[in-house]
């Protein structure tokens, strides 16, 4: 399937902004990781014009912007350094009478050296976390597993790891993955460590991700109730 420039480049967009792995977006689209990389290079490169489908130009564009214009655009431009190629082209068109595309202020703005850095970078996570636990039952760790079982349908595995020993401290197997299966894969945890009935200076904090079950308000108070601080991962963390 063919997609036109202005929707490449939504996609980019939308994987961006996206709170999810770049993979599991764009397996949510139907866009496959080799295309959408080359299209995400294509547009860092040149732009919107870019991600169009290529084809044979002519030697010359009947409306080539003037070269009057482009100074006054760039003159614009270093004036407003705080806005973005689109912010930019809406502000010129509005205060200058003169329309000036998404496109064209991307590439006068390229031309002249003057894009930064896109929003979304492929960078290389740490080799260590910097902050590092320094005992057991500092930092506890948990996620669900997905298991499929043929015949009978979807399990979710949910655990408990001690980020220190990176022990299971406890597991449950769940049907659902909900507040309450947390909470109780957190209870056998807490009893299971004697965390739940020894006196300690500080409970352990939970690390999560940013799942529904762990951003539920019933996690919040379940957590607030047992004096354990909650701390949720974020892109490109070395030890989320």
């Amino acid at each position: 399937m063919r997609y036109p420039a202005s929707e490449k480049l939504e996609i980019i967009r939308t994987v961006e902004v996206s709170h999810l792995p770049v993979k599991q977006t764009l397996a949510m689209i139907g866009i496959p990781s080799s295309t959408y990389y080359d299209w995400y290079a294509r547009w860092v490169e040149g732009g919107i014009d870019a991600l169009a489908d290529r084809s044979p130009r002519p030697g010359s564009v009947w409306n080539r912007i003037p070269d009057d214009v482009r100074e006054t655009f760039v003159e614009f431009a270093l004036d407003h350094e705080d806005l973005t190629p689109r912010e930019l082209a809406v502000k010129y068109t509005d205060e200058k009478r003169y329309f000036i595309s998404e496109s064209s202020a991307y590439r006068l703005l390229k031309a002249e050296d003057l894009i930064t850095a896109p929003a979304h970078v492929v960078i290389c996570a740490a080799d260590e976390f910097r902050d590092k636990t320094t005992r057991p039952n500092e930092l506890w760790q948990t996620d669900f597993t997905y298991l499929k079982v043929n015949g009978w349908g979807w399990f979710y595995l949910s655990t408990i790891l001690d980020d220190y020993s990176r022990y299971i401290i406890a597991w449950k197997l769940c049907t659902t993955m909900k507040a309450p299966d947390v909470t109780d894969t957190l209870d056998l945890a807490l009893e299971a460590s004697g965390c739940d009935s020894a006196t300690v200076v500080q409970k352990p904090r939970l690390l999560s991700d940013n799942g529904a079950s762990y951003v539920a308000a019933d996690l919040a108070d379940y957590l607030e109730d047992k004096g354990m601080d909650h701390v949720r991962g974020v892109l490109h963390h070395p030890q989320t």
